[in-house]
């Protein structure tokens, strides 16, 4: 089975807006035992997407249209298509009820444009939007040739992919085989090393095999089976991670393609019933801010503090001037008493403090990069000194997902 994606819309070709969308669907394709052999962007043209149509029948089994389904004057992935296809454009029942929905719940008038949404091809099936108004299509030709027609935004793509498309490429695609995935992620260590010191697997690998991924201030491993079993397929996932971990472990914060540091760190403060504050000065509450994008943090997190200036830390964290004098505030003592002080006024577990030289310019002789982080527990105050690299916001961005690992790893103690 060979798939092919187009991904539609001018704004992505101009590179305004990222094709988040192509890799999540090469992905959840390849999950399928379907493989994506071509990717492509078309702007909202018709000729242009036309031609695109006509190269994926030559190739392609499956083709995979993200975009273009919305009710302006640019969205033309259903028209071109229906007329690629010679079919005919319908209302779906379902998704005109949805738009009736949506404009009575907000009293406001219907636009005819918005029609446009609720068509689909009159031999294919549709597919359900939870998240929007544009209905999605699939439809296979009696030569075998098959189409799916899926939303651009992500929001309502991948809700529909997961609850509507699945079921149907499955039941028009079955298949013995299957591939299944793991994604394990680290922190702490750069791909590099990472694929270093796992050379000897990578090298040899066959199935599973192993695929790293370099993100923002950390790495992903993809393990990937071809199999037949699932319960052996997973076994050998097992065999193969322990191996990895084996190696690597002290890295390792958790598994999948949608996690993150900051989701692991409030999932484990929520377990343990405990509570985290910080005091921020080169961050300028940022690690505040990557506590706030997690739902229900506010179980975990009471408030805290951003000082960016010397007075602001004297007014609001009450730190001693004379020690601030002596000491400059990028220093242990000043990182220690943040902690200590953010701990003590929020009525925090943990409180981690972030001071220190974002750059580009030196600050109290201290190069750029430099930055101490304090972590404050009921034992007592901890403080760490690093050299980061880069630019001002990856130094920053370091800064954070440091912090948030040295809070994990407390918390795993």
């Amino acid at each position: 089975m060979k798939a092919e994606i187009i991904a539609v819309g001018t704004e992505i070709l101009l590179g305004q807006i990222d094709n988040t969308n192509t890799t999540f669907l090469a992905e959840e394709l390849a999950g399928l035992g379907i493989e994506v052999y071509y990717q492509s962007v078309v702007g909202d043209n018709p000729k242009r997407l036309e031609e695109a149509l006509e190269l994926a029948d030559q190739r392609s089994d499956l083709t995979v249209l993200c975009g273009g389904l919305g009710p302006t004057d640019d969205d033309l992935t259903k028209q071109v298509t229906a007329k690629h296809v010679g079919q005919e454009l319908v209302t779906d029942e379902g998704g005109y009820q949805n738009l009736l929905a949506f404009f009575e719940k907000r009293e406001r008038p219907m636009t005819e444009n918005n029609r446009l949404q609720a068509l689909v091809f009159k031999d294919g099936e549709s597919l359900q939007n939870s998240n929007g108004l544009a209905v999605g299509i699939f439809y296979q030709t009696p030569a075998g040739k098959s189409y799916l027609l899926l939303p651009g935004p992500p929001n309502e793509l991948k809700p529909m992919f997961f609850n509507e498309a699945i079921p149907l490429l499955q039941k028009h695609f079955q298949t013995d085989e299957q591939l299944i995935s793991r994604v394990l992620r680290f922190y702490g260590i750069g791909e590099s090393e990472l694929v270093t010191k796992l050379a000897d697997l990578i090298k040899h690998q066959s199935n599973p095999t192993i695929a790293s991924y370099a993100k923002p201030n950390e790495v992903t491993l993809r393990l990937t089976v071809s199999t037949t079993d699932k319960n052996d397929g997973k076994q050998k996932l097992d065999q193969m991670e322990e191996v990895i971990l084996d190696r690597v472990g002290d890295y390792f914060y958790g598994y999948g393609e949608n996690n993150s540091l900051v989701e692991v760190v409030v999932e484990l403060l929520k377990k343990q019933k405990k509570t985290v504050s910080a005091a921020e000065s080169l961050t300028a509450g940022s690690f505040q801010a990557m506590l706030g994008s997690v739902s229900g943090v506010s179980e975990v997190f009471p408030g805290g503090f951003v000082t960016y200036s010397e007075t602001t830390k004297e007014q609001l964290l009450n730190l001693d001037s004379k020690m601030l004098e002596k000491y400059g505030t990028v220093s242990k003592e000043c990182a220690e008493a943040m902690a200590k002080q953010a701990k003590k006024l929020a009525h925090s577990d943990f409180a981690l403090s972030f001071t220190g030289v974002a750059g580009p310019d030196s600050l109290e002789d201290q190069k750029a990069g430099t930055v101490w982080i304090g972590l404050a527990t009921e034992e007592g105050v901890e403080s760490y000194l690093y050299h980061f690299t880069r630019n001002r916001n990856y130094i920053r961005h370091s800064a954070v997902m440091t912090g948030l690992d040295l809070l994990r790893k407390k918390l795993i103690k």
